[in-house]
């Protein structure tokens, strides 16, 4: 995606201490002035045998300093300098930059910390390893680029502060060190000095807590929460993240949209990209049949469309499946046969029996089909599957065919395949995904499996179904997605007992099982539980999709590598034996890799 940077504003209050004006704050109002400034040198140029014109930068910007060549500097030296703000002479002017009509002459300048050569440019235009970048990661963060993504990082945060305190929320802060729970991902353990054999473990949400809070009374809670998860990482994920967490006591499911609908709205301005009216809601089963995912891009079209009745009564074996789902292809011409086998391929590896191709060509009664199958269509069938999905000259359909939701996650993910390039990077769509089914499927053990947790609220319209058809049973259940990727996912939790032991009895979950795993919660639900729902969503990637980053780690002032190093540190890193000795602990050696 293309960055959009957001530019601190130049009206800088003075700054205190060695200086008294930030470089990026001078302009031609300025002229005539005697002012200080400090910062990096970013550029040293010889002019002439006297004068030397050094380029000095801080966080605000950068400012041409006029200097005598007796003054001795290089790159990234620290400098304080004493000057006049003068008007640049006339055909100087520099217009990419906020202070290009004005430098600072009869200046003096003192160097306040000299600095070796930089490994790599510190000029953005410059590509770098990223392991060298991560290796420097001072160094990087130094750049422009960084220092916008982290200062714009930090006005999402106020933004959402001041919308939570805004509609009523109370910020409180939960244990890092806690007890294991069972949502899922892989937890970090902490083990204890205190109680030798034992552990805590790094909270991987607030989740439970949160929900304590909501019985304890506390009616509206929210954090900006640092959450843990031991899980391979990627683009898109790190071992430690940060969400906004909230929970709402008597609220409905639309209540608790609406909450975080006026936190990304706000974050979303004070990235520099407003938001013009509400965040629309499609439901998880419209948004698999047309789009084949439930995070779907709403930023270009091309929607599945169902072809089913089309092919009713076919001779085609390939056609003869419960649900057939079409793709009008965008960018057709690109899509040579090669390309089309390789679409077979990628979709047969994503689970699918296989797929159909049609080019739609000029014939001489209308368009016509051209595929290995055209030969066996018949001629009703070929023009209502032209007419059902709208093709003109040139355009290629492709057609899955399998169970509804097989049917619609092949052809949803060569959707995304083929539009990547389709979507505007400038352009924004939120939009909630809601209605998710209550269960996933059945495991191996013929249990039930929670789509989320096992204390999402089912939707009160289906609860006769849960004894006779529980797939088909909907959560109060809620996704926020953006530009295709999810945000982050709530609901209304079970705060009864008769629902919540009925829901465990689906899943599998005895009683003994219940008690060891979530006993505390539901000992405090005997107590007087309200109705309460809550969300939370991912602050790292909310950030990098509005600053048009495509890796969290941008947007992350010191994060890991995808294998879970930190460069900078040398973590993670070998503990003194005498350290395990005292938590009554010992590490099994490493086996030698003898090949």
């Amino acid at each position: 995606m293309e960055s959009k940077p957001v530019m601190e504003s130049t009206s800088l209050v003075d700054a205190k201490g060695l200086r008294d004006r930030y470089v990026g704050s001078l302009r031609s109002d300025d002229v005539g002035k005697r002012v200080t400034v400090c910062g990096w040198v970013a550029r040293v140029r010889e002019h002439g045998e006297h004068l030397v014109f050094v380029d000095v930068r801080d966080y605000s910007g950068i400012v041409q300093v006029v200097a005598h060549s007796s003054v001795e500097l290089r790159s990234e030296f620290v400098v304080r300098v004493a000057g006049t703000v003068a008007k640049r002479p006339e055909g100087t002017d520099n217009s990419s930059l906020a202070t290009g009509e004005i430098e600072l002459t009869d200046t003096a300048i003192e160097v306040l910390s000299e600095a070796e050569p930089s490994p790599f440019s510190l000029q953005d235009r410059a590509e770098i390893d990223e392991a060298t970048r991560l290796r420097f990661r001072f160094l990087d963060l130094r750049r422009e680029r960084m220092q916008q993504n982290i200062r714009v990082r930090a006005k999402i945060n106020s933004a959402i502060r001041a919308s939570m305190e805004r509609q009523g929320f109370t910020e409180i802060e939960t244990p890092l060190l806690w007890t294991p729970t069972p949502e899922g991902a892989r937890e970090f353990v902490v083990p204890s000095r205190l109680h030798l054999g034992s552990s805590y473990v790094l909270p991987q949400s607030p989740q439970l807590a949160k929900q304590l809070l909501m019985v304890a009374g506390f009616d509206r809670y929210y954090q900006i929460a640092r959450c843990l998860r031991d899980e391979d990482l990627r683009a898109d994920r790190q071992f430690e993240f940060t969400q906004l967490d909230l929970e709402a006591s008597f609220v409905t499911q639309r209540d608790v949209m609406s909450f975080i609908s006026d936190a990304v709205t706000a974050a979303s301005q004070a990235a520099g990209i407003p938001l013009e009216g509400e965040i629309g809601a499609i439901t998880w089963k419209d948004a698999m049949d047309r789009f084949g995912v439930d995070k779907p891009d709403m930023r270009y079209g091309n929607e599945l469309i169902d072809v089913t009745s089309v092919f009713a009564g076919t001779s085609i074996r390939a056609l003869s499946a419960p649900c057939l789902k079409a793709l009008v292809a965008p960018n057709p011409s690109s899509l040579t046969r090669s390309r089309l086998d390789n679409l077979v391929d990628r979709a047969k590896s994503l689970g699918a029996k296989g797929l159909l191709w049609l080019r739609v060509i000029p014939g001489s009664d209308g368009l016509q089909l051209e595929s290995p199958v055209s030969k066996f269509l018949t001629e009703d069938e070929s023009k209502n599957l032209v007419a059902a999905t709208n093709v003109s000259d040139g355009d290629v359909i492709l057609i899955v065919g399998d169970e509804w939701q097989k049917a619609c996650e092949v052809l949803g993910q060569l959707r995304i395949d083929l539009g990547r390039n389709q979507a505007n990077p400038g352009e924004f769509r939120y939009v909630w995904v809601i209605d998710f089914p209550l269960f996933e499927g059945i495991d191996e053990e013929g249990r039930l499996v929670s789509t989320h947790h096992p204390f999402t609220m089912p939707n009160q319209e289906d609860f006769d179904k849960l004894a006779s058809d529980p797939l088909s049973v909907r959560s109060q259940s809620y996704d926020l997605v953006l530009n295709g990727w999810e945000l982050g996912s709530g609901s209304i939790r079970i705060h009864r007992g008769d629902i919540q032991s009925r829901i465990f009895s689906l899943l599998g979950v005895t009683e003994e099982e219940a008690s060891n795993r979530f006993g505390f919660l539901l000992e405090a639900f005997k107590y007087g539980a309200p109705p309460h729902g809550g969300f939370a969503f991912g602050i790292d990637r909310l950030t990098a999709l509005l600053v048009g980053e495509e890796n969290i780690r941008e947007v992350i002032a010191f994060p890991k590598t995808q294998s879970g190093s930190d460069l900078m540190t040398g973590a993670p890193k070998q503990i003194e034996a005498k350290v395990w000795d005292l938590l009554g602990l010992s590490v099994k050696p490493q086996k030698k890799d003898l090949s």
